[in-house]
């Protein structure tokens, strides 16, 4: 994001009126659960492409990371 959340939520307090900072907030949290999601998603998917000996080093099988990888982006 080119903004922090920080800076959107200082700047906004000056001009936008209640009911918009409060979509605004909602509209800002939805973005991060996304983005927290998507990221869980990419992890998940560079565990494909880990070794078996570096699978075993963090205490996965090949199955269990396979598994991993494809549960649902949006729902876990």
């Amino acid at each position: 994001m080119a903004l922090e959340t920080g800076e959107i939520t200082e700047a906004s307090r000056d001009i936008a009126p209640p009911k918009l900072r409060k979509i605004m907030g909602l509209a800002l949290w939805l973005l991060a659960a996304i983005e927290l999601r998507l990221e869980k998603r990419h992890s998940r998917r560079t565990l494909l492409d880990l070794t078996d000996d570096e699978l075993r080093d963090v205490g996965l099988t090949r199955a269990q990371a396979t598994t991993e990888a494809s549960k649902s982006w949006f729902w876990s």
